[in-house]
């Protein structure tokens, strides 16, 4: 048995898999899910080092034997339950809205507004999106936008159940105004799966639209929801936890995860799909919307978006080559890549829609926050240079204790 030098922070893959007692599928798994860091094998490009402190956490989670340190670590990545939440949740590899089946709406044609009042607990709630001619859309005008927006914001706290709800609407229907620019249509109060669609140009594919938002309304404490409920939970506005909900969104391991995929196709298109694959695995490189730990038998939001989507080949040639490597199934984020290709929407679809329809839940998760009157502030294990020892004074001064 080969011996593990403590000192060593980082491993090969033969003493990576002697500690996790796995198979080479489930360390690569582990590594497209981000739960190891990796990186190149400086004396071999084509072999990979994996991180001795991630490898031993998931050896310790595994075991049953983590630490009470490691376990306050681990809640933060998908570790155990932090705060409690009647917003959404994940069961069973089934997302639940308010304790709703989301499958359920998807298949009886509800759209974001019929969400939004379920979250929000709201009589009902319609999205008016005033009429734009203002061509500058995208990620840049909802972020100005929201910051505007921010700024001029007042705290929910103490205020009328109907006007925060009347503000939310305003709030979500102005992120949308904001990624669509000056294409939206006319009719002001259409449901915004048809005011999306029209923007587009593309109309007919209006139900898929309607069933991305309705799938991406919420997702439990994920990050960009933590990061709108720490903003709420100091007092600030809506607006404000908007913004830091989408700030946090535009990440790469977050919403950005679409994007990172057409980069992947890219090279797929260039050096074949399984050579694109295997290059990313042995540089130690996540491979995107692929694998979610909330779903090991697979993402059940990416499989109802392809039911009723034809892939593109090359996109379900990636699919192929990545399931067969690491076992990951494609996630929401590979949904909407393939939905974006099949359709001809903008590139930018999968962020938009993503940011457009999770503000709807950051918008419920700030509302709940601010009912706990709780503020987040965790505490940091601290890890860095050795603290001076305390001194204490005595008849003579001060003295080392």
């Amino acid at each position: 048995m080969q011996s593990i030098n403590p000192s060593v922070p980082w491993l090969d893959a033969g003493a990576a898999l002697q500690l996790l007692g796995v198979r080479p599928q489930s360390l690569y798994a582990s590594v497209s899910r981000g739960r190891i860091r990796s990186k190149p094998d400086p004396d071999d490009s084509r072999r990979s080092l994996y991180s001795r402190d991630d490898v031993l956490r998931l050896a310790a989670r595994r075991a049953g034997a983590a630490p009470a340190r490691d376990v306050a670590l681990q809640a933060v990545a998908w570790g155990e339950p932090v705060l409690a939440s009647s917003v959404s949740t994940v069961e069973g590899g089934r997302l639940y809205y308010a304790g709703v089946d989301v499958e359920q709406l998807v298949h009886e044609g509800q759209g974001l507004e019929a969400v939004a009042a379920l979250l929000w607990g709201a009589p009902q709630v319609v999205f008016h999106l005033p009429a734009s001619h203002d061509e500058a859309g995208g990620l840049r005008a909802a972020l100005a936008g929201m910051a505007v927006a921010a700024a001029g914001g007042r705290s929910s706290r103490g205020r009328d159940a109907a006007e925060l709800h009347a503000e939310a609407a305003r709030l979500v229907a102005s992120m949308a105004q904001a990624w669509l620019g000056g294409g939206t249509a006319e009719d002001a109060a259409a449901p915004l799966h048809r005011r999306i669609a029209d923007a587009w140009q593309r109309p007919q594919s209006a139900d898929a639209i309607r069933q991305a938002l309705v799938l991406l309304a919420d997702h439990e404490l994920n990050a960009s929801t933590f990061a709108a409920r720490v903003a709420a939970s100091t007092g600030a506005s809506m607006a404000a936890a908007l913004l830091a909900g989408l700030a946090t969104l535009t990440g790469p391991l977050h919403g950005g995860a679409s994007a990172d995929l057409f980069e992947l196709l890219a090279q797929a298109e260039a050096h074949g799909a399984e050579a694109a694959v295997q290059a990313r695995l042995r540089q130690g490189r996540p491979l995107p919307a692929f694998g979610h730990p909330l779903y090991p038998d697979g993402d059940l939001r990416a499989a109802l978006l392809l039911a009723g989507c034809e892939q593109p080949v090359l996109l379900a040639a990636v699919a192929t080559a990545v399931t067969r490597s690491t076992g990951s199934l494609p996630s929401v984020d590979f949904a909407l890549a393939a939905l974006t290709l099949a359709h001809g929407w903008p590139r930018e679809a999968p962020l938009a829609l993503f940011a457009i329809a999770r503000s709807v839940g950051w918008i419920a998760h700030a509302l709940e926050q601010q009912r706990s009157n709780l503020l987040i502030r965790p505490r940091a294990f601290y890890a860095g240079p050795a603290l001076p020892r305390p001194r204490v004074a005595g008849r003579r001064g001060w003295a080392a204790s």
